[in-house]
């Protein structure tokens, strides 16, 4: 995205997120009504909350799969997604297996988000590959090859970061190095420490098509209205 965005053109781009395991109904439900109030794409929950951001309305559901640490059996994964995608949830935003990634075992990597892909047919899959940690523990090749892969198993995005690792969560690196891998086919997600609104026109500049942020509204108020 060239020049800066309009505060509705960047609100329209953002998942709006809470998956702190504190989370309670009522949370959520103002979640979803903030998300309401901010113009924003969609909400991201955990699983379990699904059916209350679905009953709040009005706003498009995400869910999370495997969510933080992606060291879950695949059709457990697969699983969550499904009975996410009953409850209501539109996309799924899934974790892999990122041992198997650093390991370079693109194949369990590939496996595993075409288990997620199948149980979750009909939404959109984003694909979390945690790229602070494949930068810093391997090379930019670990982190576009895992985009290739997901690319491969029919993903829709990929995605930086869960936001809960150590490493960090997303750079204007990772976020280039995967839009030059899958921009135009896939989407790119950033999210991970996103707090202000320099962040977030830095992450589209890269090659962000969508955000994630828990502190919407403090990015959105940095930029001029409509």
């Amino acid at each position: 995205m060239s020049g800066q965005p309009s505060r509705g053109q960047l609100a329209a781009l953002v998942d709006h997120t809470l998956l702190k395991p504190e989370a309670t109904n009522a949370d959520v439900a103002a979640l979803v009504a903030e998300a309401a109030d901010l113009g924003v794409y969609a909400v991201c929950v955990s699983p379990p909350m699904v059916p209350v951001a679905v009953d709040a309305g009005g706003v498009r559901v995400a869910a999370v799969a495997g969510f933080p640490s992606g060291k879950h059996v695949s059709v457990v994964k697969a699983r969550e997604a499904a009975l996410a995608v009953a409850s209501g949830a539109r996309e799924i935003d899934m974790v892999i297996d990122i041992g198997a990634a650093l390991a370079g075992d693109f194949d369990a990597v590939r496996s595993d988000i075409e288990t997620v892909r199948a149980a979750a047919s009909g939404t959109v899959l984003k694909v979390i590959v945690e790229s602070a940690l494949l930068l810093s523990q391997a090379n930019a090749q670990t982190l576009t090859g895992v985009c290739r892969v997901a690319e491969e198993a029919g993903a829709e995005f990929v995605k930086t970061s869960t936001g809960f690792h150590p490493a960090g969560g997303a750079t204007v690196r990772a976020v280039e190095l995967m839009n030059e891998t899958v921009g135009g086919r896939l989407g790119v997600k950033a999210s991970g420490g996103i707090r202000t609104a320099a962040d977030a026109i830095a992450m589209l500049d890269a090659g962000a098509t969508r955000l994630g942020l828990s502190g919407t509204r403090m990015v959105l108020d940095g930029l001029s209205q409509d």
